[in-house]
């Protein structure tokens, strides 16, 4: 054994496609479904593109798999702001909802990864990866909320709407239509 390989633990197969996932996320944020290689992806994770090969069949999949990722972190960003909500009175559980969700897409990748996800899905498997994404998003606000349907309906367009602007950095404009669509917008 050489010196360099002493104490150096191999990652496993799953701590690779972690990564994987955590930098595909980035690529596909940037460049879309479409305009991102696999190439681009295993060369930003630090591997072959024959590895990505091996953890994830083609690109539809990783892609589908990145959105899991990030619905994934949405269910821990929503269950971690239901916990700190003031009281259970809906209004007050959507109020820590959106306050978790403004302090989540500060890492602005998640939101355009989602955003890409929309505007790929054509795709079956993507269309289906991000209904999937937002029927768990909404039940678990429902349930977790006891809000009312206008009131979660208010609540994801509200999410929509910031996602929007967000993506186009509208909080950098200084216009009076920006501040009318910013009006009410947390963002950090």
């Amino acid at each position: 054994m050489t010196g360099s390989a002493v104490g150096r633990q191999l990652s496993t197969a799953d701590e690779r496609r972690e990564t994987v996932l955590r930098t595909a996320v980035g690529a596909f944020a940037a460049r879309g479904y479409y305009g991102t290689t696999t190439t681009e992806v295993a060369k930003a994770a630090g591997i072959s593109q024959a590895y990505v090969y091996r953890l994830f069949p083609d690109k539809e999949a990783l892609f589908v798999a990145v959105i899991e990722h990030c619905s994934a972190r949405l269910r821990e960003c929503f269950a971690g702001a239901a916990a700190k909500a003031t009281s259970s009175e809906p209004k007050a559980v959507l109020g820590a909802l959106g306050q978790g969700y403004a302090e989540l897409i500060a890492d602005k990748d998640l939101l355009l990864v989602l955003n890409q996800a929309v505007c790929a899905a054509a795709e079956p498997a993507i269309g289906a990866a991000i209904r999937s994404t937002y029927a768990r998003e909404v039940e678990y606000v429902r349930a977790v909320s006891g809000a009312e349907e206008e009131d979660i309906q208010s609540f994801f367009a509200q999410g929509l709407l910031c996602n929007a602007l967000i993506a186009m950095s509208v909080e950098r404009i200084d216009a009076p239509w920006a501040r009318t669509l910013m009006t009410g917008i947390r963002h950090f």
